[in-house]
């Protein structure tokens, strides 16, 4: 379902806002990621393979050190296989850029949509329509 015009607006509004108010967070999370580390992966799942078997061989046999051995390499290798890539030495982009390019220069002049929401807020905790 499409958005109506005023939720495109309002949405539009929030956009700024954050890109504003929390660059930081902008360019922490909106920061493209590099293409996976295959090679991290699949030494990861061997790894964790590995470890399985270890700590089956060590419940077979009855050695607790071997399956606590076992576990900490399949644990190891999940984790491996799951962590993100690291990044590059690439800089990311200059996201402080951004809010003055999309409001034309006027971001800081003007209260945006959040602010507005929060002083709305604030006055009706405070007993004010």
């Amino acid at each position: 379902m499409p958005l109506s015009e005023h939720e495109q607006r309002l949405l539009e509004e929030m956009e700024r806002s954050l890109y504003h108010n929390d660059a930081d967070f902008v360019a922490t999370v909106g920061a493209r990621r590099g293409r996976p580390a295959y090679r991290s992966i699949v030494l990861g799942i061997l790894l964790a393979v590995v470890g399985v078997g270890v700590l089956i061989t060590g419940v077979f046999i009855q050695v607790p050190i071997v399956g606590v051995i076992g576990f900490v390499l399949m644990f190891v290798g999940v984790l491996l296989a799951i962590a993100p890539p690291r990044r590059s030495t690439v800089a990311p982009e200059d996201v402080a850029d951004r809010p003055a390019n999309r409001n034309g220069g006027s971001g800081s002049a003007q209260p945006g949509f959040m602010d507005k929401l929060n002083d709305r807020w604030d006055k009706r905790q405070d007993g004010h329509n």
